[in-house]
């Protein structure tokens, strides 16, 4: 899916939600109408998903985690974004990020909703 490829309406509705997220000290909420035109959608787990990020950081994105919501409304991801780092000793401190995204209504894709940094640390699921 591609962003450019939705309607002029649905991009407006995106546009017109907020983000929350802490950008240099700086805390959201962030307008997705501020973003909107460097994005495009990522495939997490076959779900098309839309973060505050630019294109070109997409080749430094990986997914390292998906939870699906029971309802299918949401998705919480945990992912590395390198772009940023220079190595993998810095990725502890700087490339780890937590996004919750919600689907938006009328939609079969998912719009993030927040967006922080994240500690990447290892952890056990109680599954």
């Amino acid at each position: 899916m591609r962003l450019s490829n939705l309607s002029i309406e649905v991009r407006r509705r995106i546009g017109s939600l907020r983000y929350d997220r802490i950008v240099e000290k700086h805390e959201g909420p962030w307008e997705w109408s501020t973003i909107l035109d460097g994005c495009d959608f990522i495939k997490a787990n076959g779900r098309d998903v839309l973060l505050p990020v630019f294109v070109e950081h997409h080749q430094n994105i990986t997914i390292l985690r998906c939870d699906v919501s029971a309802d299918g409304r949401s998705v919480t991801l945990f992912l590395k974004d390198t772009t940023h780092t220079r190595g993998p000793e810095e990725e502890f401190f700087g490339a780890g990020f937590v996004a919750v995204c919600d689907k938006l209504e009328g939609e079969d894709f998912f719009v993030a909703v927040l967006y922080h940094e994240w500690f990447m640390v290892e952890t056990t699921r109680l599954d």
